[in-house]
């Protein structure tokens, strides 16, 4: 349990992921938040990013979280990698084995190192835990083929598309073998062409290895896609508004989902909670305007 004002400490890589076939896959970490706060200092007075956050994310369980800009959505995440503190409640991460689960975060954007190549990114975490290099070397190269990406190892990332470039970033998360990977808007700058092909791959990827994952994103069709579960956000202070479970069994097929009966109304419900949230958020920026 880290109590508020404490800090999470990085965690050593244990076993690897995307076993071989009949090796056995280790279940993702389980999150639990409290009346979890974080309260900024600023110029102008304390600001509140979020407040009062009570969230349980089950193990294995792919989450999504969805809210207005400026709502904490990325404050959240960061405090569950534990790149920044609480000031208020409670954090409990816990591994299925006991004890504390190890996390990995895609951030929105390029990422990776302009300086490394393809193969050297993704090895880059085993690197710094001290794996040997051929052991690195090989799991690296396994992820480049559970990405698409095997052909690229020894090319730079500008000579990659946007959209290849995330797939190396997702890769480089997975080599630490996370028990939960955080993912914020790892997708928002793409066009929706690639953004599409990434939600599959990242879907195809997720089914194979039960990993925990709590994914940020503004669109509600992707958090439709992808989630087990989507988590709405209110307008700052950010605090959970509402869950919704979202009915779609694995495995998913993108056309089929958008195409089942039960998409459209699970899209209005959620964009019906997103508006009113999205309204007030617009009025505290513009300083009580519509």
């Amino acid at each position: 349990m880290v109590e508020s004002g404490a800090l999470a400490r990085p965690l050593p890589v244990r076993g690897l992921m995307a076993p071989h076939a009949g090796e056995m896959i280790r279940p993702g970490g389980g999150i639990q938040t409290v009346g979890l706060g974080r309260r900024f200092v600023t110029a102008g007075g304390p600001v509140d990013a979020i407040r009062a956050v009570d969230l349980a994310v089950e193990p294995g369980e792919f989450c999504v979280i969805v809210g207005p800009s400026g709502c904490g959505k990325t404050t959240l995440l960061r405090i569950l990698a534990g790149l920044d503190r609480p000031t208020a409640g409670y954090l409990e991460l816990t591994a299925a084995e006991g004890g504390a689960p190890t996390n990995a975060m895609v951030f929105q954007g390029r990422s990776v190192f302009p300086w490394l190549t393809v193969r050297q990114n993704v090895a880059y975490g085993l690197k710094l835990r001290g794996v040997g290099r051929r052991a690195r070397g090989e799991r690296a190269d396994r992820l480049l083929q559970t990405v698409g990406l095997a052909r690229f190892g020894r090319v730079y990332p500008h000579e990659l598309s946007e959209g290849m470039r995330q797939r190396v970033a997702i890769a480089r998360a997975l080599a630490v073998d996370p028990d939960i990977l955080l993912m914020d808007e790892p997708f928002g700058a793409l066009d929706e062409q690639t953004r599409l092909l990434l939600q599959e791959e990242l879907l195809r990827i997720w089914e194979q290895t039960a990993k925990t994952v709590v994914f940020v994103t503004h669109s509600i069709d992707e958090a439709i896609t992808l989630a087990d579960r989507v988590v709405v956000m209110s307008a700052q202070p950010g605090t959970i508004k509402a869950t919704l479970r979202v009915p779609f069994p694995h495995p998913r097929a993108l056309t089929a989902i958008r195409s089942d009966p039960a998409f459209a109304p699970l899209f209005t419900e959620i964009w019906g909670l997103l508006r009113e949230e999205v309204i007030a958020s617009r009025r505290s920026i513009s300083g009580g305007q519509p």
